[in-house]
């Protein structure tokens, strides 16, 4: 994608071939830094405390975390410290826990020697797929869009409702839920995007709207509680949420707020898709509210904010009465049933095992419970 003019990606290797440098997305939308990775340590703070965040970027940024661990020692003691190390980051995404499962298999059966290349090479693999699959979900996700269009009679304005963050600073580029946005908005159909602010740490207002804005796509951001206002007086068309974890039989998790909005969007009859690619499906799991480890982060996120100061500076503020305890659940989880489909870089399914399993049939015979 562009940012003022320039194309970027979330995560590149640096020029010397071998550090990493990523988008510091804790500094945005007040300023533009980015960040460069030089140990498996930088790589498992620079996840642990979000400068890169959604489930596709984290599992790319662990590929290259395993690679910069081999670089430094590529023993078999270092393999499974750097495993170790980086799974405990974050509970919640799968893409996490399934780029370096695909890591360790790959590199444990190798010689200490080859490890650091094979590494490299398959973390930058990891990271063009990722391309590939985001470009294909909006692909798919325009014929959602397209139609709806139809539907309307090729008149007035489509409007969708997102939650937090899953466009291309979610990804390596192009994103989950906003590939479709991206897609219609190249081929001129005349797309809107409310944007959830996604409290506590502000995802939408500050990352959604600043990547939308970039792109010159028509957005307006929203507090989160409004968006069934808007779905009760017609003027949502669609949702499109990412996920960070997809059981198998098509229960969501994502960020906290998305069960709320699917609950309005059901009561007022508005399709609700959710965007996703396949490493982000948990095909052990069956039931989402019991199985998928919800994460809970730091307080802070919701007793303070950050924002912007007259004079330019940026300022951290607290929003609460110091003696006043807060929880900061940071998922939860939508049942299928209020899933109108998934998109994913093989086509638009049912959110059910039946669903998942006519698109990834390879899947569903051997791993679903």
């Amino acid at each position: 994608m562009l940012v003022e003019g320039n194309p970027f990606r979330t995560i590149w290797l640096a020029d010397d071939g071998w550090a990493v440098e990523i988008i510091d997305q804790t500094r945005l939308p007040h300023a533009f830094v980015t960040a460069r990775l030089e140990s498996v340590e930088d790589a498992a703070r620079a996840i642990r405390d979000m400068w890169v965040r959604g489930a596709p970027l984290i599992g790319a940024t662990a590929a290259y975390a395993m690679a910069l661990a081999m670089r430094s020692d590529p023993s078999d003691a270092a393999l499974a410290a750097a495993h170790d190390l980086l799974m405990a980051t974050r509970p919640t995404a799968v893409n996490l826990r399934w780029a370096l499962d695909d890591l360790k298999g790959l590199l444990t059966p190798l010689a200490p020697t080859d490890r650091a290349a094979a590494a490299y090479a398959r973390a930058a693999e990891i990271c063009d797929d990722d391309v590939a699959i985001c470009s294909a979900i909006g692909d798919h996700g325009l014929g959602v869009i397209r139609d709806l269009w139809r539907a309307k009679g090729e008149t007035g304005r489509i409007d969708v409702l997102t939650h937090c963050n899953a466009g291309w600073l979610a990804t390596v580029d192009w994103g989950t839920a906003l590939a479709p946005v991206y897609k219609a908005h190249d081929a001129a159909l005349p797309i809107h995007v409310w944007v959830d602010e996604t409290r506590p740490r502000n995802q939408g207002a500050g990352l959604t709207a600043w990547e939308l804005g970039r792109h010159g796509v028509p957005h307006t951001v929203i507090v989160d509680n409004a968006g069934g206002h808007l779905m009760q007086h017609g003027r949502v068309d669609l949702c499109i949420t990412g996920t960070d974890r997809t059981t198998a039989t098509g229960d969501v998790c994502n960020k906290i707020g998305t069960y709320l909005k699917a609950l309005a969007a059901d009561d007022n009859g508005v399709p609700f898709y959710v965007a996703l690619p396949s490493p982000t499906i948990d095909w052990t799991l069956g039931d989402g509210i019991s199985g998928i480890p919800i994460e809970e982060r730091d307080a802070a996120e919701v007793t303070h904010i950050a924002g912007r100061a007259g004079d330019g500076s940026v300022l951290a503020v607290a929003l609460t009465p110091d003696d006043s305890p807060a929880a900061n659940y940071a998922f939860d989880v939508t049942p299928a049933r209020l899933v109108t489909g998934l998109i994913t870089e093989r086509g638009v399914c049912a959110a059910s095992a039946d669903g998942l399993g006519g698109l990834f049939a390879e899947h569903a015979a051997a791993d679903c419970p």
